[in-house]
């Protein structure tokens, strides 16, 4: 249990989004978080789980050594 449990509005802190963004993403399962009584608390291994699973990397593009005109 090394794992810290973050609130809600310390998630959305963390996303630098509103409270309505990680419940929205509670509510469709989209993210693994831990019902504690009436309390919901998201590990925060689950949410660097979350972005990096929708992180994007940039395309790098072989640079051509004469460019066509059109």
């Amino acid at each position: 249990m090394t794992d810290r449990y973050l609130s809600v509005d310390q998630v959305a802190e963390l996303l630098g989004t509103t409270t309505r963004f990680p419940r929205r993403l509670i509510e469709e399962r989209r993210i693994r978080y831990v019902k504690v009584g009436r309390h919901v608390r998201i590990p925060e291994s689950a949410v660097d789980e979350f972005i990096q699973s929708r992180t994007v990397e940039p395309l790098r593009r072989p640079r051509t050594g004469f460019r066509r005109a059109a």
